[in-house]
């Protein structure tokens, strides 16, 4: 089993909607930087657990657990043009951009702030927390996730 995590925007589908979701599963769309869709593409695993990350918040941070339970499929909306992820160059026979389906397994109680993860010692080496890390999926160690999670759930 791998860890990772997973932005959202909170403006635009916050945990709140995952938790209306049918049954709180939801396809992770609209990944258009090639590393991560490679982490989604190659990596991914049904059983893998996810952090749930709001990031552009105020403030941005960790507010729950997913499960993937969908591995790596073409992602529909880069062919749609009316979508906001549209991405003409991307053909449905060779599809440039993938994405996994996600169930919500648990909301955190507390929401962990990115300021928070900062000051944990246990976090400092996270990649979410290095300069100029912009990825909206990446792995996260073991260690790294149940740190998260037991603040969550305090």
């Amino acid at each position: 089993m791998k860890y990772w995590l997973m932005k959202s925007e909170a403006n635009c589908y916050p945990i709140e909607l995952l938790e209306k979701e049918k049954n709180q599963t939801t396809y992770w769309d609209g990944v258009r930087n090639y590393q991560a869709r490679n982490f989604i593409r190659d990596e991914m695993k049904v059983g893998d657990k996810v952090i749930f990350f709001h990031s552009n918040g105020a403030p941005s941070g960790a507010a729950g657990v997913c499960e993937v339970v969908k591995e790596a499929y073409p992602d529909f909306t880069a062919f749609d043009p009316e979508n906001p992820h549209y991405d003409p160059k991307s053909k449905k026979d060779n599809p440039a951009w993938m994405m996994v389906d996600v169930k919500l397994i648990k909301k955190f109680k507390n929401f962990v702030s990115i300021e928070s993860m900062r000051q944990n010692k246990k976090l400092q080496k996270m990649q979410l927390l290095k300069q100029g890390n912009r990825l909206s999926v990446m792995p996260i160690t073991k260690e790294e996730f149940e740190v998260i999670v037991s603040i969550g759930n305090l």
